[in-house]
């Protein structure tokens, strides 16, 4: 059983037994760098990384936010008052641990001093002990009880398996009937997930905006007014139509949200499937070296060792070194993680920082839109009752002492309804929320690209990745070894696996070394056709060589016992054990980078089986590595020692304690194991570099092997560039001071020979130099790296369960290429919202500026109510749902990384934006002043030229946003059709627009006060939709300048907020 997430594990039961275990790798990265703030200035929207930021800036940026309807608006936030409880709910449990720890040593203190008796277990169903008996033993800690039940067993956890009816060797052996029995007895291994919220809730949510509210009110009175002055069958028109459009608006809205959710939810469920903690709870039955980082539990960061002193294993804790296999005594939510996770189950999102971004620039829009409904309304309302306000038909709308109260009511609720349908159009509630639609889009099509993400903000900040510290074993190569170039007793073997000429005792301590010093395993394939071999890769192909010339793996074994275990460690970059043979000769084996076992060798064994001095040699074995490693092989060395049976401890506890000897070393044989590049890592190491973001190999192996997987891959050019410091070691690089280290960071390429820690220094100085660094990692001691990084990238197979929970995206065939498809998926993310904005701000600005020039000089705006909620339909919830979901394209990987604190809207999205709302604004006035004249009107009657000409108004702005979306495609490209029919939803999306907006002219004029067009008008409305299209060319040929407006605009607001500040 591998360490896993709590919340599926179905397969595992009480009595189950498991494996825990962890491996060391490498990778991370450091907090450092940053902006500072100009003139004291605070923005509280100014959050460029949301990963560490605080709930107090978290709820200063929403205070901030001008929200309408806030509990939509900050759905797929994260939820800062659940969030304060589960850190409660968090202390609560970890202060229970604590407690029980604390009364465990109180209690087997007095036990030691008076003896103690333990109840004897009652059994339950078909086992000989109870669930409560078993979760309390446990829970507890009771290490007196587990004693108690062993008997008279050496092995304290047999009496234990025995009353579970488990075989500590070989688990459960039964059918499906004796494991429905067990889940019946001891529960299943989940906790309940709290459901989703119904389609119902997010129809209640989207009821909540305050406009849409007062929208309702007024229609509703409008209603009345309407059906009490003009009959049932002609006066519920106006009201009746405002009603159906807002919940129109509030049906597409909550559909929107509600497809969101389910796609978060399935998404949720990949997340689940990922498992990364230990299990269940249990107690050890063997382990080497086991480590378990319990502070999830405990709150303390301390490492707690485990073995037959401290058995018990809680779930939910993370294996922080060695391996073990444990005895499952509970599961689910009789566990104290299954209680935590059964309470806080459900997913309540997070922040990002372009939503952040996005809520100041909604909340700025809306003050804008709001100072322009203000101003309409006063306008309005004045020109109302100063008598200058006409209707269609050209009488006056209100006459002092003639017009009835129930006219003037109804007038005045017209143009309140007028002014609040601006408000709802310049608010833009959908801007943060199609932040989430593309994520959750990016999301799902990132898992069919192997990239799990487990943090929203990764997928956007991985867009603005600058550099990728990439480690190469597994990543930038298949991570598939073979042995291919042995020395052993001082000569070259060829081919490798040829060693009949070599002596018996050089070929049995080889053989010893091989099959011992090895977490590897060989074994009969089930099929019965050869032999199978599992273990790490480098393990994997020493297995192999040993197999080929002739090692017995089992036999082998069988004729020593390993007592001691020291595990690979990364930072050391060697391991080891040490056995005990049958006439009680004890050899401590060793096995590791070539150069370090090299070092701490002072004979070898030669041709004869004798020991020979390494001294006169040692050039002849430095220059068999470098010649290997300058041939991008993976060098290990092979060694061993003679131990006295006096130096070795003989108490148990002393023992787990004893390092094994590093000194002193006889050289048994050095290999060269080849990891072929993977297919398709130099052109996407190339695609980086296009894009403006650096590839640097961080490894464990040595300097040459490193250079030379770096030309292979296209990280070096040439050998040319492999100068220090381009290429240095991590040695090297830690011994500088932190000045110079940052000053050598931006140029090195390739690491060789570094630690964790090392990786985590460069990273820290790379961000202190502005970088926005990605981070591979796959072991243990990369979690603090990976937690800090901008982007921490944990490898889906090599990774270790702790590297995977402090990781941001987890990388499921740990291949590169899947890096760089993130990096690309990233700034899809970004350019979608771009896209997003730029068409969102063309109507915003054309909606205002119409309706606000139309009410100063004519009185009367129009675009009524209706017209301006379906214009909102079509950008605010239409409009995302097009452009958002847009997929990625070459085009956005030859571009420069995107600042974390560039302007949202670029120069060339203000040309944009501009010269579109420009021509709108410009044509569409011309036709609302001079309509009449232009479309040969005069001879129709007043009401009916003005109808319409406003209907050909509403009809050819409608058709200029149809047709923008496109332009709203390709901000920076010619061709704005390209892809486009790859994008189904795209087409759908304006496909059925168009087909509304003719049904509405032609079908729906009562609801929307609009008149049939003929098709004279239609092939005008469409001739300036289409103009928008050489328009957008030509100006794209216009020069933008390098400083973006915004921060033109924005220096004098923060000066002046600094001054009122100061």
């Amino acid at each position: 059983m591998t360490t896993g997430s709590s919340p599926k594990h179905d397969d595992l039961e009480a009595g189950i037994i498991g494996d825990v275990a962890a491996a060391d790798g490498g990778g991370g990265d450091g907090e450092g760098g940053g902006w500072e703030c100009e003139d004291d200035f605070s923005d509280p929207f100014d959050i460029a990384n949301t990963k560490n930021a605080s709930l107090d800036t978290l709820r200063r940026w929403r205070q901030a936010t001008l929200a309408l309807n806030a509990s939509r608006r900050f759905r797929y936030t994260l939820d800062l008052k659940k969030e304060e409880e589960k850190d409660q709910r968090s202390s609560m449990i970890r202060a229970h641990a604590q407690v029980i720890r604390a009364a465990l040593l109180f209690k087997l203190a007095g036990q030691r001093a008076i003896g103690t008796t333990v109840t004897p277990p009652n059994p339950s169903a078909d086992y000989s002990i109870a669930l409560d008996q078993l979760a309390s033993m446990t829970r507890d800690h009771n290490i007196s009880a587990l004693k108690q039940y062993g008997g008279a067993s050496l092995l304290l956890v047999k009496g234990v398996s025995e009353m579970l009816k488990t075989n500590v060797d070989r688990g459960i052996v039964g059918d499906d009937n004796e494991l429905s029995s067990r889940r019946n007895t001891f529960g299943s291994n989940t906790y309940p997930i709290k459901e989703g919220q119904s389609f119902l809730r997010f129809l209640w949510e989207a009821w909540q905006d305050l406009t849409l509210i007062i929208l309702i009110i007024a229609a509703i009175a409008s209603l009345a007014l309407g059906i009490k002055s003009e009959g049932l069958q002609e006066g519920w028109y106006d009201g009746g139509s405002i009603c159906f459009a807002v919940l129109l608006v509030i049906f597409v809205t909550a559909t929107s949200d509600y497809r969101q959710s389910l796609q978060f939810q399935k998404l949720n469920e990949e997340k689940r499937n990922i498992h990364l903690e230990v299990p269940a709870d249990g107690i050890l039955i063997n382990g080497h070296s086991l480590a378990i980082d319990e502070s999830s539990m405990t709150g303390e960061s301390k490492i707690v060792r485990k073995d037959q002193k401290a058995p018990f294993l809680m779930s939910g804790c993370m294996v922080a070194d060695g391996a073990g296999t444990m005895l499952v005594t509970g599961v689910g939510i009789n566990t104290e993680w299954g209680l935590l996770m059964a309470s806080i189950s459900e997913d309540t999102g997070e922040e990002t920082p372009l939503q952040v971004r996005l809520n100041g620039v909604a909340t700025f829009i809306g003050i804008v839109g709001l100072a322009v409904a203000l101003c309409v309304l006063a306008v309005l309302l004045a020109r109302f009752f100063t008598g200058t306000s006409r209707n269609s038909d050209g009488t006056i709308q209100f006459v002092r002492g003639r017009t009835s109260v129930g006219a003037t009511v109804d007038g005045v609720i017209k143009i309140f309804t007028a002014a609040v349908t601006i408000v709802v159009v310049a608010v833009p509630e959908g801007l943060p929320l199609a932040v989430t639609l593309t994520l959750a889009y990016s999301m799902k099509k990132m898992m069919a690209d192997n990239a799990l993400v487990r943090r929203l903000s990764a997928c956007e900040t991985m867009g603005s990745a600058t550099t990728i510290c990439s480690d190469k074993t597994g990543t930038l190569t298949l991570n598939q070894m073979t042995v291919v170039e042995a020395y052993v007793a001082r000569q070259k073997i060829d081919p490798p696996e040829d060693i009949s000429q070599l002596n018996a005792v050089v070929l049995s301590m080889l053989n010893e070394s091989i099959a011992q010093n090895t977490a590897g395993s060989v074994f009969s394939s089930k099929d019965g056709g050869g032999i199978e071999v599992s273990g790490s890769p480098t393990e994997k192909a020493l297995l192999h060589w040993g197999v080929k010339f002739g090692m017995k793996f089992d036999i082998v074994r069988s004729e020593s016992t390993v007592f001691h275990v020291s595990p690979f460690n990364s930072t050391k970059k060697r391991g080891g054990v040490a056995v005990r043979r049958s006439d009680s000769q004890v050899h401590a084996h060793s096995k590791g980078a070539a150069e370090i076992i090299l070092a701490s060798s002072t004979r070898y064994l030669d041709t004869n089986g004798c020991l020979q001095s390494i001294d006169k040699d040692m050039g002849f074995f430095n220059e068999a590595i470098e010649d290997m490693a300058a041939r991008s092989l993976r060098c290990v060395a092979i060694a061993y020692r003679t131990c006295e049976n006096d130096q070795i401890p003989a108490d148990e506890e002393q023992l787990a304690q004893w390092q094994l000897p590093e000194d002193d070393l006889v050289l048994l044989a050095i290999v060269g194991i080849k990891d072929p590049c993977r297919e398709g890592v130099k052109d996407a190491v190339k695609l980086c570099t296009d894009a403006g973001v650096k590839v640097r190999m961080v490894t464990g192996d040595n300097l040459q092997t490193a250079k030379a997987i770096a030309v292979e891959c296209g990280i070096l050019a040439s050998d040319a560039d492999a100068t220090e410091p381009n290429v240095i070691e991590g040695r090297t690089f830690r011994e500088l001071s932190e000045k110079e280290r940052e000053h050598v960071a931006k140029r090195i390429s390739v690491m060789g020979r570094s630690s964790p820690n090392d990786k985590l220094l460069l990273v820290q100085a790379l961000r202190k130099q502005g970088e926005v660094v990605a981070v591979t990692g796959d072991g243990t001691n990369d979690a603090p790296a990976l937690h800090e990084a901008d982007i921490g990238l944990a490898m889906g197979i090599q990774g270790t369960e702790v590297a995977k929970e402090s990781s941001d995206i987890i990388i499921l065939d740990d291949n590169f290429a899947s890096v760089v498809k993130v990096v690309r998926w990233g700034r899809s993310v970004y350019a979608n919202i771009q896209k997003f904005i730029q068409f969102q701000l063309t109507v915003n600005v054309a909606a205002l500026v119409i309706n606000v020039v139309a009410a100063i000089s004519s009185g009367d705006v129009p675009l009524n109510t209706v017209q301006l909620l379906w214009v909102n339909l079509i950008m605010d919830t239409l409009g995302a749902l097009a452009l958002a979901t847009e997929p990625p394209t070459d085009h956005l990987m030859h571009r420069t990384p995107v600042g974390r604190r560039e302007p949202l809207v670029t120069n060339i999205m203000w040309r944009n934006l501009i010269m579109q709302a420009l021509y709108q604004v410009g044509i569409l006035l011309v036709f609302n002043f001079a309509g009449t004249s232009i479309l040969n009107l005069a001879h129709d009657g007043t009401g009916h030229a003005n109808m319409v000409k406003n209907t050909l108004i509403f009809n050819a702005f409608v058709l200029c946003q149809i047709f923008n979306e496109f332009n709203a495609r390709k901000p920076d490209e010619l061709n704005v059709f390209s892809g486009v029919t790859k994008n189904h939803l795209f087409i759908a999306i304006v496909g059925t627009t168009f087909v509304l907006q003719i049904i509405i002219i032609e079908f729906l004029g009562k609801f929307f006060s609009t008149v049939r067009l003929d098709w004279k008008l239609w092939l005008l409305s469409l001739v300036i939709g289409i103009f928008s299209w050489p328009l957008a060319v030509a100006g794209k040929f216009i020069p933008v300048p390098k400083t973006p407006l915004a921060k033109v605009f924005i220096k004098p607001y923060h000066r002046c907020v600094a001054a009122r500040n100061a």
